[in-house]
């Protein structure tokens, strides 16, 4: 199950296996063996390295998919990890999107 999903986002995402494998720093081989399912119980340590490069969170291959229904894409995982950079905290997140909603419905009612 987990090597399905790491060969459809690294597919997704347009990388070769050795591109990939060489951007997380683990084996080709191992990785190739991960996507087979010939290894089916990869360390934390080795999803940890294919999360980061492949910008999922490591919840992905950790859960079904039914619990997966609103999963950020990584355009909104980029955004998400740029704000977290730029500094912006949670509490300031949560009022700008208070903010935006109060700003919608003013809208709505104009």
């Amino acid at each position: 199950m987990i090597g399905k999903k790491v060969r459809q986002l690294r597919l997704e995402r347009g990388l070769s296996l050795t591109e990939l494998a060489e951007k997380a720093g683990v084996a080709k081989s191992y990785l190739s063996s991960i996507e087979r399912d010939i290894q089916s119980n990869p360390s934390l340590h080795f999803l940890e390295k294919i999360c980061s490069v492949l910008e999922v969170p490591i919840e992905y291959f950790l859960h079904d998919s039914s619990a997966r229904a609103q999963e950020l894409d990584g355009e909104w995982l980029a955004l998400v990890r740029e704000a977290m950079e730029s500094g912006i905290s949670k509490e300031q997140f949560l009022e700008f999107l208070q903010y935006n909603k109060w700003r919608m419905n003013r809208d709505k009612q104009s």
